[in-house]
């Protein structure tokens, strides 16, 4: 047999051999391969099969060329319906990794041996939809409903010992994958071990108070998803029907997932997370070197940039402007380290080492003269931040890279107060950095092309999603922020409540409202931008005060158990304060401003209608390559939904010429805020959308 799936013959033994790299997807060549390796083995000899992988993993998943497209018979569930109802007994050996039909693969198979190390999981919740080849049938029988669930609508990886545990593979083995096969189709052949269909299981007893706690953890921590819900219901449904309806429903449930707006949210935000660091200023562009990191700055951003770096096998010094400082830098960078030992994520030893050989604290500037690069993450103050960039010029070695971690500042004007503008490159970490994904990588106008390279490989080596920013006030992220946030602002000052504000973008599918946002990261963080920009406010920008109130007031947000909410014992996730709302309202009288009534509806819609109009203007100053640049900055960096695709991806769902309408409607009360995209017009006009751009 020719193509990705090879038939084999040792003896009593037939070998169904998958070699489609890198990651064996199920293409239509691999389906049909399963099926016409299964209807030889049916006709042949051979006693016993072992199904088996070439290559770093087994099944990985699906072929991404085909997403999006109808895929052509053989469909999987029935390749894997061939498998299963063969008379003679299939071993399945999974290495590497099984993921979504992979696992379901291995699932219609008799038996299955797993290796050491191997991890399986269900994944398609990732992409809006639930496993469509029988899935949501299969693994219920194996190991209960609940368990099974669990695995779908987490879409965790299932480590080989919980999967023994489990009961979902037969048996661990340390050997390579054929061999490993072999030995367990000669021990079926010694002991004449049966055919063991998965879907002829009885179902285990259904634990019904535990399945209804998974659904109400499920839901609270997927508001707005429809699809791992309705997995739950699939499966508990199935499992009370004979195998053959409940695999028909699942793929009856599976297509009309495939139909919504959140199945192709999903998909967009997938391929966009892939396509953001392909930039051709960057393709066969050679990184510098980068071995040894500097860190200026120990603070919770500094610490957490060094912790990630640690965990990443960089080597890192770390300074800090005194000894007393350079010691609780060293004890927070420990702490966290610590947590990472408790929830399982490095062993204690690795820790100790990571601590003992590869971290330095210090407050000496020179200890940096061997660093490839240093990022500096001290006070958001451009004069603190030339006086540590002055420094770093006579000390740092010819040909490091000089970086920012800036939220805001000019890059150009740093870059600027060295020898070197050609090294220095804006790198913008998110809080905790160790723990989230985006990282904006500014390019100033001298940013030498393999300082930008090499900023795309430190996010890669982080295991971070990188997205190359323009330089302007705020970047991508901050500067769409402060629009759409002073467009709520507005709206809390023309009579909507903040506390309404919230609830209705929660609804949307935010996991925070802004108001509840801004009390997580500190009232004084907003007051403190609004002061640095208040010598260039133009007079005819509206804004709310009332933030500077609550400032003055020493209201600072959860941290001082008051901002816009109360936080306290009773309600340690905050609860609305009325005393705000008199704040407001006495700002409203200050401002001749008659309140009105919005509606949840018209709330999102404007507040929407700002961030998409924002994300235009960006993307057509260039500060952003694509709109999808600007959709992965906000799915990774800002709660945006992952269900609605990014702001530029919900833009083109509900219509661009309804955002422009929005926009231009509201125009008529504020012309200087609202202000119509150039873009935004120009791709109405021609009938585009902004995916057209990507």
């Amino acid at each position: 047999m020719e193509g990705p799936v090879r038939y084999e013959t040792h003896g009593d033994i037939a070998v169904f051999r998958i070699d489609n790299p890198p990651v064996n997807a199920t293409s239509l060549a691999v389906r049909q391969g399963l099926v016409d390796a299964a209807n030889r083995f049916a006709a042949s000899p051979e006693k016993v099969a072992v199904l088996v992988a070439e290559g770093r993993t087994f099944i990985a998943g699906a072929d991404i060329t085909e997403f999006g497209k109808t895929p052509l018979e053989p469909h999987l569930p029935d390749a894997i319906q061939v498998i299963e109802s063969l008379e003679k007994p299939v071993v399945c050996v999974i290495h590497g990794t099984a993921l979504g039909g992979g696992f379901e693969v291995a699932l219609g198979c008799h038996y299955r041996v797993m290796l050491k190390g191997a991890r399986v999981g269900l994944p398609e919740v990732n992409l809006g939809l639930i496993p469509g080849a029988g899935g949501t049938q299969r693994l219920p029988r194996l190991v209960g409903v609940v368990a099974a669930s669990d695995i779908f609508t987490s879409a965790r990886q299932v480590s080989a010992a919980d999967c023994l545990a489990l009961g979902i593979v037969d048996e661990l083995s340390t050997a390579e994958p054929f061999e490993a096969g072999m030995a367990f189709a000669r021990k079926v052949l010694a002991e004449g071990l049966p055919v063991r269909r998965v879907s002829e299981l009885p179902v285990p007893p259904t634990d019904a108070e535990a399945l209804a706690a998974l659904k109400k953890k499920v839901a609270r921590a997927n508001p707005g998803h429809v699809c791992h819900l309705k997995g739950i219901e699939v499966a508990e449904l199935g499992t009370k029907l004979p195998f053959a309806e409940g695999r028909a429903m699942e793929r009856e449930a599976f297509w009309e997932l495939m139909q919504t707006p959140q199945r192709a949210a999903m998909i967009h935000a997938f391929f966009a997370e892939r396509k953001v660091a392909n930039l051709p200023e960057i393709k066969g562009i050679q990184p510098r070197t980068l071995a040894h990191v500097g860190v200026i700055g120990g603070g919770t951003m500094g610490g957490g940039i060094a912790v990630a770096c640690l965990l990443n096998g960089l080597k890192v010094t770390l300074i800090e402007r005194d000894a007393e400082a350079v010691e609780r830098a060293h004890t927070g960078i420990a702490r966290t380290l610590a947590d990472s030992v408790k929830r399982g994520k490095l062993g204690a030893d690795a820790r100790d080492m990571l601590l003992a050989d590869r971290l330095v604290t210090t407050d000496d500037y020179h200890s940096l003269a061997t660093a490839d690069l240093i990022i500096e993450a001290v006070f958001e103050s451009m004069d603190v931040k030339k006086d540590v960039f002055g420094k770093l010029d006579e000390i740092a070695k010819p040909g490091a890279i000089l970086a920012t971690n800036t939220s805001y500042l000019d890059v150009n004007d740093i870059a600027a107060i060295t020898r070197r503008p050609q090294d220095v490159i804006g790198l913008h970490f998110f809080s905790p950095a160790h723990v989230m994904r985006l990282l904006e990588i500014v390019v100033a106008d001298k940013t030498a092309p393999d300082v930008t390279a090499t900023g795309f490989a430190l996010a890669k080596a982080l295991k971070k999603v990188p997205v190359r920013a323009g330089v302007c006030d705020g970047f991508i992220g901050n500067r769409i922020l402060k629009h759409y946030r002073t467009a709520a602002d507005i709206m809390v000052l023309e009579g909507a409540s903040p506390f309404q504000v919230d609830r209705a973008l929660e609804a949307f599918g935010f996991a925070m409202g802004p108001y509840a946002v801004a009390d997580l990261a500190g009232i004084d963080i907003g007051y403190l931008t609004r002061k640095r920009l208040a010598p260039t406010r133009d007079p005819r920008e509206r804004f709310g005060e009332w933030g500077d109130v609550l400032y003055e007031m020493g209201r600072l947000g959860r941290k001082t158990g008051h901002g816009h909410y109360i936080y306290d014992a009773e309600t340690p996730r905050g609860r609305p304060d009325p005393e705000v709302e008199d704040i407001i309202a006495r700002e409203r009288k200050a401002k001749g401003i008659t309140p009105r009534d919005f509606t949840d509806a018209e709330i999102v819609e404007r507040y929407m209608a700002a961030m998409i109009n924002e994300g235009a203007r960006v993307v057509g100053e260039g500060i952003a390559l694509r709109p999808l640049d600007v959709d992965v900055t906000k799915l990774f960096g800002y709660g945006f939904p992952r269900f609605r695709g990014g702001p530029m991806h919900y833009a083109d769902q509900i219509g661009l010429d309804k955002v422009l309408a929005t926009v231009e409607a509201a125009a008529k009360e504020d012309d200087f805020f609202w202000q119509p995209a150039p873009l935004l017009k120009q791709l109405v006009a021609e009938g585009r959308t902004f995916a057209s751009l990507n």
